[in-house]
Formats: structure tokens, C-alpha cells, sequence
């Protein structure tokens, strides 16, 4: 029996059918970045308010000289995976930064930040073992700890009361345990609290894994949100990545060095994909050190928000993403139509990404957006919530 090529575009188109209907579909746009706020989209040039570059870095001009001269140096590609020959000079001494920066023993570097997370909890879990995870915990955490074959509990947001209980009535009954939380939400921008997860995970032998993709960068001084705690939170497995704030591309894990060593034997996304390019390493080692060394830098973002979220009498934001809930997925979609022929850029954000009845406008703010932009896009939102 031959099988019908057509009834795979039937079931595709189907499905596409049914998203359509739900206003639920995506269709990627083409964008073309101008600079650090600015874009070109269906042949209009709009301002920025949706994009993870916090710091602009990514057009940052020693950024991108950093970048063009390792490929000129280097070449455009690692050419294989860091066990065979992509182990570039760059990428140990990146590591050696990142590993200091985040006061660790060592760090390994990952092709992306979902690797990192598909990577990190199959690596150290599995059918034996537990994972608590927050139930608005970033796509990769859930896709890791999916992975890892370990039993799986879904923590009620930020919920540390909810956490000790299910850690005293369960932990004893697997070999190991995780705990798994964003420091930043990225489609709340709200905050974990690391202190309370920290010494209820170590009271109950836990290993506490915090992805700080939305925090490092723009929070404690550039060092990430557990830099905002006194004391700061002892955290055995911090994630992040390279692809936001540092205006690059990759993933990390910082954590004691038989850790990493274990991530390097074991973690397959690392071990089996090609290494990453020295032109996206020498571009997050220049933006790091532009973290180290312009704490302004790094607080603007934040700082912009605040402002923002003043304009509109929202509460204080704790990060540089502001969400806008707006209900339902087409009154959010609507909303982010009206935007644009405003002249800004900041996308709907919707089901299965944010919960049903919570569509939103996803707010976030750069270092390199002007106050005057803020306070435009304020007014402008200000009228289309009106109407």
C-alpha cells in the first residue's frame, strides 16, 4: 500500500484552517533591522518595541567590527561540533569570562538557549528522578524536563509555598530532584523569587536551575537577576543566553566545573551539533565587556519601562517587559495592526504562548530607545485602549 502525499497537505491545510479560525495562526514577516530600534516592514519604517536586543548591542558598532573581524580571521563557520574540530580558541576563552562573570567554577556554551535547556535536564534527570517546574516557565525548560523522561510537576506561578509542600510530601520517593524557573517571565517580565527557591531547594536537596535569558544584561548591575538579592541566592545551575542583551547568538550554563564537564560527555544538542561561528563568539565577548564596564548602559532599559508603564498607570515593572493583556487573541492582533500604522512595531502575543483569555501586547524596551519614543508610544497605546 503507497501512501497519498495529498492527504498530508489535506491534514496540514486542516489544521492551518482551524488556526486561521482561532486567530491563532503565524505567519513570519519579513524585517529588516535598520539599526538598534529601527525597522523596515511591508516597506514602512517603524520603531522597535518588541525585540530582546536590551542594550542595542547588536548594532553596536565595536560589536559588529568584533564580529566581521573574526569572520575575515576565522572563517564564517566552526565547521564541526566542539568534540571534533569546532573547539575554537574564542569559545574556551568566552567561556573562562562568562564562568567569572556569573561567579562559578566554569560555564559551557550551547548552540542556542533552547539547546542549553534541551541539553541541561536530560543530562542530569531521568525515569528515576523529579522535576517541579514553574507552569510559566519558558518553552525549552518544559521540552528539557519532557526529555529527561523524569516525573514531572507543575508548579502554580511563583508559588514557593506550593514548592516546600511538594518537595516535603514527594522528594523522598525519587533519587533526584529539580526545580525549574525563569529568573525574568519573558511574556510577564515579573521576577522569581530566587532567595525563597534557593533555600528551599538546597533545604530539600533540589537542584535549583534558573534560566536568566531576560536577566542578564539589564538586572544587578548587568550580572543578572539573582545579582538583586542580598545576600545573593546560591544557584548551583544558572542558564542564560547570548542572543538578548549581548545582541548575539548562543546559549550558557554556568555551574561548578564537574557539572560541565559532565555537560560536555553527555549533553547531546552539545555534543552533536556544529560549534558556534567565531564571529557570533567575538560578538558576545565585545558585549560583555560593554556590560562589564557601562552599568548605565545597563540599567536604561529598566529605567524606560518604568516610564513607560508611568504613562499608562501600570504598575511598576520589575524588568524591561511590559505586558499589555488585552483578552482575546483579535483584539490584541487589532491592537498591534493600529500600532503600526502608528509607526511602532510591538507584536500580539497569544495562545498557546500566553494563556487563553490573556492576549497581549509584549512590551520591551532598548538602551537605545529615546524618551520621547517612549512617552509617543505611550500616548498611542493610551488611545487605541480607549477606543
Amino acid at each position: 500500500m503507497t501512501s497519498d502525499p495529498t492527504s498530508l497537505d489535506t491534514f496540514a491545510s486542516q489544521k492551518l484552517h482551524t488556526l486561521e479560525q482561532r486567530k491563532l495562526r503565524r505567519s513570519p514577516r519579513e524585517c529588516t533591522a535598520l539599526d538598534a530600534v529601527r525597522v523596515m516592514m511591508d516597506s514602512r519604517e517603524l520603531i522597535n518595541f518588541c525585540s530582546n536586543d536590551y542594550l542595542g548591542l547588536a548594532h553596536h558598532p565595536q560589536v559588529k567590527e568584533a564580529a566581521a573581524r573574526a569572520a575575515l580571521d576565522n572563517g564564517a563557520g566552526a565547521g564541526a561540533s566542539r568534540l571534533v574540530t569546532g573547539g575554537h580558541a574564542r569559545l574556551f576563552a568566552l567561556e573562562k569570562r562568562l564562568a567569572a562573570f556569573k561567579g562559578t567554577q566554569d560555564c559551557v556554551i550551547f548552540g542556542s538557549g533552547y539547546m542549553a535547556n534541551m541539553a541541561i535536564t536530560p543530562a542530569l534527570a531521568g525515569p528515576d528522578d523529579i522535576v517541579f517546574i514553574d507552569e510559566r516557565a519558558h518553552a525549552c525548560l518544559f521540552s528539557g524536563a519532557q526529555l529527561s523522561r523524569a516525573t514531572l510537576d507543575v508548579l502554580p506561578h511563583n508559588d514557593t509555598d506550593a514548592l516546600a509542600d511538594r518537595l516535603d510530601r514527594k522528594r523522598r520517593a525519587y533519587r533526584h530532584a529539580l526545580v525549574l524557573v525563569d529568573s525574568v517571565y519573558s511574556m510577564d517580565g515579573d521576577l522569581a523569587p530566587l532567595d525563597v527557591y534557593a533555600r528551599i531547594s538546597a533545604r530539600h536537596e533540589a537542584w535549583l536551575l534558573v534560566d536568566d535569558a531576560h536577566g542578564l544584561g539589564v538586572l544587578g548591575n548587568g550580572r543578572g537577576a539573582a545579582e538583586t538579592f542580598t545576600p545573593k541566592p546560591d544557584i548551583p545551575l544558572q542558564m542564560g543566553t547570548l542572543s538578548k542583551a549581548l545582541g548575539s547568538y548562543g546559549g550558557y550554563l554556568c555551574a561548578s566545573h564537574e557539572v560541565c564537564e559532565l555537560m560536555r560527555s553527555r549533553a547531546r544538542p552539545l555534543i552533536y551539533t556544529t560549534a558556534l561561528p567565531p564571529a557570533v563568539i567575538a560578538a558576545a565577548e565585545e558585549a560583555l565587556t560593554l556590560v562589564e564596564t557601562d552599568p548605565e548602559l545597563c540599567a536604561r532599559p529598566l529605567q524606560l519601562a518604568r516610564l513607560f508603564a508611568a504613562e499608562l498607570g501600570l504598575d511598576e515593572p520589575q524588568s524591561p517587559i511590559v505586558p499589555v493583556i488585552l483578552g482575546d487573541a483579535e483584539t490584541a492582533l487589532a491592537a498591534s495592526d493600529k500600532l503600526r500604522e502608528d509607526g511602532y512595531l510591538v507584536m500580539a502575543i497569544r495562545p498557546p504562548t500566553v494563556a487563553e483569555g490573556t492576549a497581549r501586547l509584549r512590551v520591551t524596551f532598548s538602551a537605545a530607545h529615546s524618551e520621547e519614543s517612549v512617552k509617543s508610544l505611550a500616548a498611542s497605546l493610551k488611545h487605541i485602549i480607549q477606543d
